[in-house]
């Protein structure tokens, strides 16, 4: 098994990603790996050529990414705390093209994202990528599946 040095997480809806982000620091400590967490916002009001123009969609969707940011920041402070390194990302674009791109300039060893099949709300926000991300993936990939009982109720973790 190689020795991973730089392990990527994603992160697409914030409140379901906390135990991709759990592995994510669990395989760092394992490995003593830097850990980066991703978050890519897709507009789907500017690069779906909607052409709705709304000022109240675009304030909206600013204020989005400034929410975003803070529930990382929150979900992976406790980490950063006990002196593991974290960098957080959050790119704004095409959510494959910005994590395979992040891929290759910080030189990722391990993807870790969650293996749920989207949604209809993640995939307006999202585009549909998880399989798109599996053919085009330059490293290794790991897939965490949620907690049945979770999926079955309709449970977000908190």
């Amino acid at each position: 098994m190689s020795e991973y040095k730089r392990i990527l997480v994603v992160v697409r809806m914030i409140q379901s990603c906390r135990k991709a982000i759990q592995y994510g620091v669990s395989l760092a400590r394992k490995y003593d790996a830097e850990l980066y967490v991703i978050h890519s916002i897709y507009n789907p009001i500017g690069l779906k050529g909607w052409g709705l123009g709304t000022r109240d969609l675009v304030l909206e969707y600013e204020k989005s990414l400034v929410v975003s940011r803070q529930k990382l920041l929150a979900l992976i402070e406790d980490e950063k705390t006990q002196g593991m390194f974290i960098k957080e990302l959050i790119r704004e674009g095409d959510p494959t093209e910005e994590i395979l791109k992040t891929i290759e300039e910080e030189k990722i060893d391990l993807l870790v994202m969650l293996a749920h099949e989207e949604g209809h709300v993640e995939h307006l926000f999202f585009g549909r990528s998880n399989d798109e991300l599996v053919r085009k993936m330059p490293c290794s990939i790991m897939l965490v599946k949620k907690e049945p009982e979770a999926v079955a109720e309709g449970k977000e973790d908190e």
